[in-house]
């Protein structure tokens, strides 16, 4: 059961600092088989989380945009995965220090680590929540900022939405993720486009 977001304790505001990557897309240049997710750097602390490292057109580009805020790939902490789809996971293995952080498990080496995503806390100001709808076993990743609170998520794939996941699994699941976000999020950084204030779906 998802817990209500009054039981989460989700400040307005904190110390994470987030920056896109690489931003998503879904068909490019009149091409309907090129598909990219929208990759994502949270730093807190200690913390260097990478959201989604899915397919790229160019890894090095990638590697390039990390470096201008500063981490080596060595550097990251945790990756973290909103769900299993390659388009947002394939890229893992260029950070060779990290945990990865799914809906159940967390792994790091050959460690397996069973534990419940919804609410767990990678740092001070970063957490994970259980948002299914586009997949049974989606995570949304929410980062308390200085100017806000972002929240990666796949519930929408743009800022037009789709209103219906043409990929989703449980329409009703969808539905109430999106009420969640909305409840506690003030930008939404989706998974295949630019991010966007909360004023552009609520």
């Amino acid at each position: 059961m998802v817990c209500p977001v009054t039981e989460l304790d989700i400040p307005a505001a904190g110390t994470a600092r987030v920056h896109v990557l690489h931003e998503g897309y879904v068909g490019l240049n009149g091409d309907d088989e090129r598909v990219s997710g929208t990759v994502t750097l949270i730093t807190d602390g200690d913390a260097v989380i990478v959201v989604d490292p899915g397919m790229v057109a160019d890894r090095g580009a990638l590697l390039a945009a990390l470096a201008a805020h500063g981490p080596r790939p060595a550097d990251v902490t945790d990756v973290v995965f909103s769900h299993h789809h390659p388009d947002h996971t394939v890229n893992a293995a260029l950070f060779p220090n990290a945990r990865i952080h799914d809906h159940w498990a967390v792994y790091h080496g050959d460690h397996w680590l069973s534990r419940d995503a919804h609410g767990a806390l990678l740092a001070p100001s970063v957490r994970l929540l259980r948002t299914p709808g586009h997949t049974g076993e989606d995570i949304s990743t929410i980062a308390s900022t200085a100017d806000g609170v972002y929240a990666c998520t796949h519930a929408w794939w743009s800022a037009q939405g789709p209103e219906e996941d043409p990929l989703g699994t449980d329409a009703a699941a969808l539905k109430a993720s999106r009420q969640l976000l909305l409840q506690i999020a003030t930008v939404i950084i989706p998974g295949h486009g630019a991010s966007f204030g909360i004023g552009a779906r609520a």
